[in-house]
């Protein structure tokens, strides 16, 4: 793990810390710790953000709720992990995890697909070999 993943994880334990366990902002922090482990590049955008008040998990947790309310069916809400996964990533400004770094010398975010499964196609640049 890198040290601005190591640093994003911290930021959020903290923040996480003010809350009792299993709220919702609480498991915000959860998944933007899985966010954090899975995407160097994300972990340094978080670190960012979370240095600002209006960032903090809380407010994350915010733009969720608001999704939910307006997504109601009689008194019931739900958020998938997909849709609060996409909510965070807007609110965090993250980039889809469907895009890579198209450079080996770190380019930053690309838009070349991943694919990782056997029998999937795959986008070779020669030029990344010159």
């Amino acid at each position: 793990m890198t040290d601005k993943q190591e640093k994003a994880i911290a930021i959020i334990e903290a923040q996480q810390a003010k809350e009792k366990g299993r709220t919702p902002a609480w498991m915000v922090g959860e998944q933007l710790k899985d966010i954090c482990r899975a995407e160097p590049d994300s972990a340094e955008l978080i670190v960012q953000d979370m240095e600002t008040a209006s960032m903090h998990i809380q407010a994350a947790e915010k733009e969720i709720k608001k999704y939910a309310d307006g997504h109601k069916t009689g008194n019931f809400a739900c958020v998938t992990p997909a849709e609060a996964e996409d909510i965070l990533r807007k609110f965090y400004g993250l980039p889809s995890p469907a895009l890579r770094a198209t450079s080996p010398r770190g380019g930053g975010w690309g838009t070349e697909p991943i694919f990782s499964g056997p029998g999937e196609e795959t986008t070779v640049n020669l030029e990344d070999f010159l």
